[in-house]
């Protein structure tokens, strides 16, 4: 008996490390944003060139997924998600001793290359935790990390950043990670479809899916609609995550750390409130109609554009910030349900390699242009206002188009009952 068979499931206990582990993923993530100024006044750098790198974290993010998808439906997934903490957090800290916009880029990468195989590989662990009726609450639970985390990025960041300087930032959010890695070995993971409804033993299992798999994941319509949607919420949400603290400071001259503070707590708050009452909204939803989850993407989307509109066109303060807040609220909605439709959407053997098509589809065709996108046409026109408010809210709007078609490529169900 192997160890990891000795071990007990406690699949709470695990859904808490790693949520505590996604949580520290998008601190690190989103530590950037909050330490642009800074950066660009040291490294002498242009909009675009700040643009550039987020993009090499995309970069290392999106073309090594498909690698972890793979993997992730193979091998002893805490291998693979401990390694993927360590890596990014190594890239983490050593961001905060570069000279050069160079090596920046390559450390960035170096993150992104980590949080692939966390961010392809954890969800699927969660989903074999716990059965269908349970799993969007875990999912959208796991999820709160995100708002939680990019906010502690924004307001922890731009607070060293302002006592201690822009490199001690990376430092402190490094370290820990290095750490924590080790702490998956104590859990036990499932096995894969442990979740799921027993199937007789006369039926054949599903046959592990090789690389051809990534291209017949689009033969799932439902899929196809959901990941089209995603990609062009993310594209907005790419450059939304980076230059908003930055507009703030450059369009209304609030103080960088303190449109860092603002718009970490707005997001921290927005954040839980929207991930938690949205991912359990739409579970009631989709027992009751079996529309519940691509209702909430719907909904999610047609309000988010026009609120992302009056935050970057507005002319007063208090009404972008305000603005600001609600597009958040809004978009983080849909974070449990997106997350529950591309796993639900595809056989089981296939949820690693979903994951993994996903986050190449999103940052391949979504954030990773839309941050030097928005950077040059601020470089252009020398216009960062104009820059946002022409790119995100049309991404958003690209984004309700497919989602509301896939509410309507989707037929009503009778209810899901309990597990």
């Amino acid at each position: 008996m192997s160890d990891n068979e000795k071990k007990p499931h406690w699949p709470l206990s695990s859904l808490l490390v790693l949520t505590g582990l996604n949580l520290l993923d998008y601190l690190d993530r989103q530590l950037l944003a909050a330490v642009l100024t800074p950066i660009k006044e040291e490294l002498r750098l242009s909009d675009e060139q700040l643009g550039m790198i987020q993009s090499a974290f995309m970069w290392g993010y999106f073309l090594t997924s498909p690698i972890f998808g793979y993997l992730g439906d193979r091998l002893p997934r805490r291998w693979l998600v401990a390694g993927g903490v360590f890596v990014w957090s190594l890239g983490t800290l050593m961001s905060g001793h570069v000279n050069a916009l160079g090596a920046l880029i390559f450390f960035r990468v170096l993150v992104g290359f980590g949080e692939a195989s966390f961010g392809t590989i954890s969800p699927g662990w969660i989903a074999d935790l716990f059965p269908t009726a349970k799993r969007n609450n875990a999912i959208s639970i796991f999820y709160l990390a995100i708002p939680v985390g990019s906010a502690l990025g924004y307001i922890l960041g731009s607070a060293i950043a302002a006592k201690y300087g822009w490199r001690s930032a990376f430092l402190w959010a490094g370290y820990p990670g290095l750490l924590l890695a080790f702490v998956l070995f104590l859990l036990r993971e499932p096995e894969r479809g442990a979740s799921e409804a027993k199937v007789p033993a006369s039926v054949p299992a599903e046959p592990k899916p090789g690389w051809s798999a990534y291209l017949g994941l689009f033969k799932f319509r439902e899929y196809r609609l959901v990941i089209a949607g995603y990609v062009a919420q993310t594209f907005a949400m790419g450059g939304f995550a980076l230059w908003a603290p930055t507009f703030l400071h450059r369009v209304h001259h609030m103080k960088n750390e303190d449109a860092g503070d603002f718009f970490g707590k707005a997001l921290v708050i927005s954040g839980l409130i929207a991930t938690l009452g949205g991912g359990f909204a739409a579970t009631a939803w989709q027992r009751r109609t079996g529309r519940g989850y691509v209702g909430m993407l719907a909904l999610s989307s047609l309000l988010t554009a026009p609120a992302a509109y009056v935050a970057f066109s507005a002319t007063d303060p208090l009404t972008s910030k305000i603005a600001l807040a609600a597009s958040m609220f809004l978009i983080f909605l849909s974070t449990g349900p997106v997350n529950t439709l591309i796993l639900e959407t595809v056989p089981v053997a296939m949820r690693a390699t979903a994951m993994a098509g996903s986050i190449f589809a999103i940052h391949m065709f979504g954030d990773l242009w839309s941050p030097s996108i928005v950077g040059h046409l601020s470089d252009r026109w020398s216009d960062l206002q104009r820059a946002t408010v022409t790119v995100l809210p049309v991404a958003l709007v690209v984004s309700a188009f497919f989602w509301c078609w896939l509410v309507l490529a989707t037929k009503p169900k009778s209810a899901v009952t309990e597990s």
